[in-house]
């Protein structure tokens, strides 16, 4: 039997050291990108903004547009003026527009969900002032996912005048 000196053991050593350098690279590789994903929001929320209303006005709304990395459903809303918050919807059914709650909001992954005067809206009741433009409103957004994870989103929006364009 022959002793292998260690001239003939360094291509091996070298084999092994270089394997073990690719693994350590593809698994932080891995973590970066998993930290990268965890960093990207569930929900992104656009175009938000709140209607002003006028003094002894009891109720106002909130518009935005959602879009949602994964199929989520919004089940809660809080805000910073006032203890009720609802997601409305508005159509018209034979000719006379209906406002009805919805007791959730489904969004599907990808596609972009618009909350706007006429339609989707968040109904805000029981103000606990007017809210004058140029103010800030903070709101808490709960998304379920179809595993029964919740995700809060927080979001401070702008009070504008009923008029606005958001675009």
């Amino acid at each position: 039997m022959k002793n292998k000196t260690l001239s003939s053991l360094q291509p091996t050593l070298l084999s092994i050291t270089s394997a073990w350098i690719i693994g350590i690279a593809i698994i932080m590789s891995l973590i970066a990108n998993s930290a990268l994903a965890e960093d990207k929001p569930l929900v992104q929320i656009s175009d938000h903004w709140v209607r002003a209303s006028h003094p002894g006005q009891a109720v106002g709304a909130a518009y935005m547009t959602f879009k949602s990395h994964k199929d989520v459903k919004l089940t809660h809303v809080s805000a910073s003026v006032t203890k009720a918050v609802e997601v409305h919807e508005m159509k018209m059914v034979n000719d006379i527009m209906k406002m009805r709650q919805l007791e959730s909001l489904t969004l599907h992954k990808g596609q972009a969900v618009t909350l706007k005067p006429g339609g989707l809206h968040l109904m805000l009741f029981d103000l606990t002032k007017p809210l004058e433009v140029g103010e800030t409103v903070s709101f808490e957004l709960c998304f379920e996912d179809q595993a029964g994870d919740i995700t809060i989103v927080p979001l401070t929006t702008t009070v504008k005048a009923a008029g606005h364009s958001h675009h």
